[in-house]
């Protein structure tokens, strides 16, 4: 494990890389042997922490940050990514290289990082930039929060045990479709609370989610804001027409959307317990409750 030893070669100039792997990534094991051939050869410091299960990434992440680790590199997709930033003990003070190597990849899009060993030379020849994330309570976001029908795409997909991830994503789409109502939802933001019969609600620091949909294509993760978008329930019969206007991006331009840029939101349902999705990872709460925290994170990105 890192010990304190890393922070004296911190401050020597010398950077210990900690990198957290998702050992079920995308063709994992031919990118690590890229990866080491590659750190080999600038001469840098290194150590792999391989992960097993879910929740693996978060407690290595907590575990090396508490003892003095500083410089993480994520090789995984967005719900390592996600499990690595929540878990960090004091993000003002880490840096966080991402290698994208998920089924999304989401997050990366966002911040022009490149797939494969190319984002590893990002890493090892650029800087580290000032980033946004989201607090929500005891987890973080890096990229969206939000409930609604995404959520329940996402459960049906979970419960599915055969096929590709793709392939079990449209086939839950497309069951989703013929039996979600809609939920409602009170959102409270800017001191001002409204009640909404809504198809979906997100709080934005990325652009994307759900693989490469454009659910808010103005988000910056680094523009010190979040952006909340809400769109109302269309009648059934409306719902894939808007479904394809959200896949295309033009969602924000619809009549039925709200999108509000803000710093806080909080989220709740009349109904009781609603189902929140942080990155992609599905949570059971009284509430989502949104916080930005700017430019506390430093991130390599395009």
């Amino acid at each position: 494990m890192y010990n304190a030893g890393g922070r004296i070669l911190r401050e020597r100039g010398e950077i210990v890389f900690n990198i957290i792997v998702n050992c079920h990534a995308r063709r994992v094991k031919k990118l690590i042997a890229a990866m080491e051939a590659r750190l080999r050869a600038h001469g840098a410091q290194y150590r792999f922490f391989y992960t097993q299960r879910e929740g693996d990434a978060g407690k290595y992440a907590y575990s090396l940050s508490a003892a003095g680790g500083t410089e993480f590199i994520v090789v995984g997709g967005d719900g390592t990514l996600n499990e690595v930033v929540s878990g960090l003990s004091e993000p003002c003070v880490c840096t966080v290289g991402l290698v994208p190597a998920g089924t999304g990849n989401d997050f990366a899009a966002s911040m022009n990082i490149p797939h494969g060993i190319r984002a590893l030379d990002l890493i090892l020849d650029g800087t580290p930039q000032p980033v946004d994330y989201i607090e929500c309570g005891t987890r973080r976001s890096i990229n969206i929060v939000g409930t609604g029908i995404d959520v329940e795409i996402l459960r049906r997909c979970a419960r599915m045990r055969f096929g590709t991830n793709k392939g079990k994503y449209f086939r839950s789409l497309v069951a989703t479709l013929f039996h979600y109502r809609g939920t409602k939802l009170t959102v409270t933001v800017g001191g001002e609370t409204k009640e909404y019969f809504a198809l979906i609600a997100a709080v934005c620091n990325g652009k994307q989610f759900g693989g490469g949909i454009p659910i808010c294509p103005v988000a910056d993760a680094a523009d010190g804001q979040l952006e909340l978008v809400i769109v109302d329930s269309p009648k059934r019969r409306k719902i894939v027409f808007e479904l394809i206007r959200l896949m295309r991006g033009k969602l924000l331009e619809r009549p039925i959307t709200h999108h509000i840029s803000c710093s806080e939101a909080m989220i709740t349902s009349p109904d009781g317990n609603i189902f929140v999705q942080y990155d992609g990872e599905i949570e059971e709460a009284e509430a989502l409750n949104a916080h930005l925290v700017a430019g506390k994170l430093r991130m390599y990105r395009g």
